[in-house]
């Protein structure tokens, strides 16, 4: 049995095939969720991630093809096994269906031992695969750490400059260490999924984002460490920490500190304008800024706090994705929305 159990999805327009199928594929290893149609089907792999899909081909509406077409078009999740269900199999059928992805066919009625074997199989092959694209990213991290170690003198003093400021931030703002480097990390994955911007300016995000709540090392203590929500003149105090941070780190000359003058800054200024110190709106925002805001963020609400439980991955990414275009730079929610397996990745492992 894995560590983790495997989640599967079977769409069908019959409630009773659905029943069927569970009952077949009882197992302890095995969570499942369903959908009646396509459309809920759809809504339900917004927010989360599935290891299997057992799908019917003849559905009302949007059928089994026309769903898979549109899983495959996902980034992702078109990775995702995809076994069709059908009462009917002939040979047209069977090729539209490899053509768009699928992995395997079965028949109803199911022959249990069939369903079970071919269930069984596909969910091994795609664990591996998995395994295989993980192996390869922490190969891909030990390279980074490699070209790392060649960093230049001056550089490899900012970044201490960074990590004591930040050892200073854990200590005194409430801030865990955990924290900062799960908002640094998600941090650079959004910036390289964003396009625009250089690997150098990638690596300013990453070392800068960990001072981005460095402003709070000046606020008071007993409104930093309250056990229980802020009242209306505490939250005003504590909502002077991006002008702090600022006035701490302005001067400095070095692009990495100037990098995370800014991201301190404007990490809480808000899309629609709503946010603070200065209420910008839209683009007046600095990229870094709307970039750390949503790791901050999606970090914040999946730990827990002195003031709150943490919350699961998909009603975090639920609300995230309400809050797109009002808290959140809405192009940037659509790359989060397309790469959820990176970030759930980063929340899961650190």
């Amino acid at each position: 049995m894995p560590d983790k159990k495997f989640e599967i999805l079977i769409v069908d327009d019959v409630s009773e095939n659905i029943k069927i199928a569970i009952s077949i594929l009882k197992n302890d290893a095995y969570n499942f969720s369903y959908a009646l149609n396509a459309k809920s089907a759809i809504e339900i792999l917004k927010t989360k991630r599935f290891d299997l899909l057992l799908l019917d081909v003849m559905m009302p509406g949007i059928d089994g093809f026309q769903l898979a077409k549109m899983i495959k078009n996902t980034p992702a999740i078109k990775d995702t096994p995809i076994i069709f269900v059908t009462a009917k199999i002939d040979i047209d059928s069977i090729s539209e269906g490899f053509q768009i992805g699928a992995v395997d066919y079965v028949t109803k009625p199911y022959h249990p031992v069939e369903l079970r074997a071919r269930v069984a199989n596909h969910l091994e092959l795609y664990n591996l695969r998995r395994k295989l694209v993980k192996d390869n990213k922490n190969l891909q991290k030990d390279i980074q750490v490699e070209k790392a170690q060649r960093l230049t003198e001056m550089e490899m003093a900012q970044r201490e400059i960074v990590y004591v400021l930040s050892e200073l931030m854990e200590r005194d703002s409430g801030e865990t260490s955990e924290h900062v480097k799960r908002v640094a990390e998600i941090s650079k994955q959004l910036a390289i999924l964003e396009g625009s911007l250089s690997d150098d300016e990638i690596k300013r995000i990453y070392l800068a984002a960990p001072l981005h709540d460095v402003g709070k090392v000046l606020v008071d203590n007993s409104i930093l460490h309250k056990d229980g929500p802020l009242d209306d003149a505490e939250f005003e105090e504590m909502k002077k920490h991006p002008e702090l941070a600022r006035d701490i780190l302005k001067k400095s000359t070095q692009k990495l500190i100037q990098a995370a003058a800014v991201i301190a800054y404007e990490h809480h200024e808000n899309w629609d304008g709503s946010g603070y110190p200065r209420g910008l709106k839209g683009e007046e925002i600095h990229l870094f800024g709307r970039i750390v805001a949503i790791a901050d963020v999606l970090d914040a609400l999946t730990h827990k706090r002195s003031y709150k439980e943490a919350w699961s991955f998909e009603k975090t990414v639920s609300y995230m994705m309400e809050q797109a275009g009002k808290k959140f730079d809405p192009r940037l929610i659509d790359l989060f929305l397309n790469h959820l397996e990176i970030f759930k990745e980063i929340i899961d492992e650190q």
